[in-house]
């Protein structure tokens, strides 16, 4: 369990080094996009795909081939990747002033009915790197499908400073 207090105290770098959480390589874009763009303060993330190094984590949709913690664990995945996008893109997760949307798309089973417990592998991860006082709402939707047949998707904007 994350102590938020000492989270809180420490930069996102810092509580990266102190959960001992290494980022993977960067993801780079399986088609015509870019992983990032800015207006303003704000960073718009291409959808974030639990996949490391271009290469799938988990395959299939959750309540069928995947149970609750195979799509926790991919959502942390995809949050990972997005960190990882978001230090590319910005040079360092200290410029994150706050996360200000987290979408969370996953490919479901129609009967799937546990959608708040795989997004908290997203928000738990953001939680535990960015600290409670820099955490966003959350939107939440089940899917019939996503790219490449993997079971999520994750939306990301991060206000940045300077």
């Amino acid at each position: 369990m994350v102590n938020h207090a000492k989270a809180q105290a420490a930069g996102a770098e810092r509580r990266l080094q102190e959960l001992g959480i290494t980022l993977p390589p960067p993801p780079t874009p399986f088609g015509a996009y870019v992983e990032a763009t800015r207006t303003g303060n704000l960073v718009f993330f291409s959808g974030m795909l639990p996949v490391v190094g271009h290469e799938p984590r988990y395959i299939g949709r959750v309540g069928g081939a995947l149970t609750v913690e195979d799509g926790r664990k991919a959502a942390e995945t995809a949050t990972l990747s997005a960190l990882a996008a978001a230090r590319d893109y910005l040079g360092s997760l200290e410029r994150v002033a706050r996360v200000v949307k987290l979408g969370v798309y996953i490919a479901t089973e129609g009967d799937f009915r546990d959608h708040p417990k795989v997004a908290d592998g997203a928000s738990e991860m953001l939680l535990a790197v960015f600290g409670e006082e820099k955490l966003s709402g959350r939107v939440v939707l089940g899917v019939a499908s996503l790219p490449l047949g993997l079971p999520i998707e994750l939306e990301l904007v991060l206000e940045v400073d300077g």
